[in-house]
């Protein structure tokens, strides 16, 4: 009898908590945090009235299941003949009057329900009412694994008629196709957008990164600009004047040179996984560069349409040309106090050593903030503006802010926490690498130090023994302006490896000119979006007999 209970009872409480499986299931698409694993605590009955009560609740329960038996013959039925429908009935599912479906390959979906519970927005699952998912999962190809999967079959209704054919643009529609090349050399983090790092050794093997090898971080397709109708919108206040410029236009402001480091928020990222699971891009420690760019200061083009420091709280917004088939683009924002400061040398760059800018990083036209996080450089610069809130892109206000470690996807806050401007101070080991077999006698470390907010890195410290005993580095490079270094230190160690040693645990803090210093682990800074992770770096080695 409690066989054919629990057989009766299944499908339909699996049906009554189908929506909140599926807010569930949203979360671990977004994060694959072990602790979102439902709990099942015993029950047992102590007593005869326990038992009584028990068997009373467990005759309601037989009701129940007799009426939820009716539900499980159903959906039996349905699975062993699903519906078949042609692409016109789907197409006509296209609104929440008349029910939301989608397809995925010969599959057809009701997902009215879903819609708002969609993690990036319901308007972007609305772009593929009435039609079929593959042409937007190209776009947003975080959405093509099993988790995503499991969401979406929930809410299949059947299949589509097998002589209904797709339409053949549908079917090869990749809007990553037009992608420049890229060098060999880089580490791949994801093709769909691209993005990549260079490898350890061949990150300071230059103080200047070359322009193949900068790390690449894209959120959407490269855009393909021609340059000779390329115009940069920036607005002007009111009762200003709004400027319109070509590329030649912005050259005939004064240009201005800078050399600056940029780094992504989630450098080192992996090193979080390892504590916990984060949502991410697996940065190792190559998601950061350097160059040497050129370009007009933006203070001097918010000046000529009429801008001023503001005596209220206002921001610059930068929207880029790279956007998503709803017309959503790039976007970020940094205070308008830093844009108008010449001191702070933000820049519209059309030069990265000494060329135009690569496709990948920005051509024509970008913004270059020193000493900010590199979310802010926004990239195929479209529109400036000056606005008395940031910016309302998903990238400034639901995306590369950190939190406390006690935070998880189900309490998140993302308007608790402001966004990331200035980056903490940083290093890491380049030489040698995790694993590496090392020769007796002397080893030679090398790495990399960097800070944000345009402070400047002191000392490196190393320490051969997981941090018992230390040694101050040798700093390479140019040197350091005070409240403008806003490129890194390239540093190296030579040491003598203690006689009889068959393994190192080689360790790098940097300290900048505030004093700052980097945390000795990464529990303490975990964050659910794996960004700011500057621990101590630490790089395990072997010793050769």
């Amino acid at each position: 009898m409690l066989l054919l209970l629990h057989r009766a009872m299944v499908p339909g409480l699996q049906q009554a908590s189908r929506l909140r499986s599926t807010l569930r299931l949203c979360i671990r698409a977004c994060s694959t945090d072990d602790s979102f694993q439902p709990q099942h605590p015993s029950r047992t009955f102590s007593d005869d009235n326990s038992a009584r009560r028990g068997w009373g609740v467990m005759g309601t329960l037989l009701g129940l299941g007799a009426v939820l038996a009716y539900h499980e013959c159903r959906c039996r039925a349905d699975q062993e003949s699903p519906r078949v429908y042609t692409r016109e009935e789907v197409s006509s599912h296209c609104s929440p009057k008349t029910g939301i479906w989608v397809t995925f390959g010969h599959e057809v979906f009701d997902v009215t329900e879903f819609v708002d519970l969609h993690p990036g927005g319901p308007s972007k699952l609305m772009l593929a009412a009435g039609g079929p998912l593959e042409p937007f999962w190209a776009l947003y190809a975080v959405h093509n694994q099993p988790n995503v999967r499991e969401i979406l079959a929930q809410y299949k209704i059947g299949e589509l008629n097998p002589e209904d054919k797709a339409p053949p643009a549908l079917e090869n529609s990749d809007p990553y196709a037009g992608d420049p090349p890229r060098h060999p050399a880089l580490k791949v983090n994801s093709q769909r957008p691209f993005n990549a790092e260079p490898h350890p050794e061949l990150l300071t093997e230059n103080y200047i990164t070359p322009n193949s090898l900068f790390f690449t971080r894209n959120h959407l397709p490269v855009p393909n600009l021609d340059p000779d109708t390329y115009r940069l919108h920036v607005v002007g206040p009111p009762g200003g004047q709004s400027l319109s410029l070509s590329l030649d236009d912005l050259r005939q402001f004064p240009k201005h040179e800078v050399t600056v480091t940029v780094q992504c928020a989630g450098n080192r990222r992996s090193e979080m996984t390892k504590v916990k699971e984060v949502k991410g891009l697996e940065w190792t420690t190559g998601a950061i560069s350097t160059a040497h760019w050129a370009g007009a200061r933006l203070c001097d083009v918010l000046a000529q349409a009429g801008h001023h420091i503001s005596e209220t709280e206002a921001h610059v917004c930068f929207e880029g040309l790279d956007s998503d088939p709803t017309g959503s683009a790039y976007g970020a924002s940094i205070p308008l106090a830093r844009a108008l400061d010449p001191e702070a040398e933000v820049l519209l760059a059309y030069e990265m050593n000494g060329q135009p800018l690569p496709r990948d990083h920005g051509f024509p036209v970008r913004v270059v903030v020193p000493g900010v996080v590199g979310a802010r450089h926004v990239k195929w610069l479209g529109k400036v503006s000056v606005e008395p809130e940031e910016s309302y892109s998903h990238w400034q206000r639901r995306d590369y802010k950190g939190f406390s470690p006690s935070v998880d996807w189900d309490s998140v806050d993302f308007d608790l926490a402001p966004s990331i401007q200035e980056l903490p101070i940083q290093s890491a080991i380049t030489q040698p690498r995790d694993g590496e077999m090392v020769e007796s006698g002397e080893v030679t470390v090398k790495g990399y130090a960097w800070s944000g907010g345009g402070r400047a890195v002191v000392r490196v410290d190393v320490s051969l023994d997981g941090g018992l005993t230390w040694q101050v580095a040798e700093l390479d490079g140019e040197v350091q302006r005070p409240r403008k270094a806003w490129a890194w230190r390239l540093w190296q160690l030579q040491a003598p490896v203690p006689a009889g040693q068959k393994e190192l645990n080689i360790v790098c803090k940097a300290v900048d000119d505030s004093y700052n210093v980097q945390p000795d682990t990464v529990a303490p800074i975990w964050n659910l979006r794996g960004v700011l992770s500057n621990a101590w770096h630490r790089v395990h080695v072997h010793v050769a007999p």
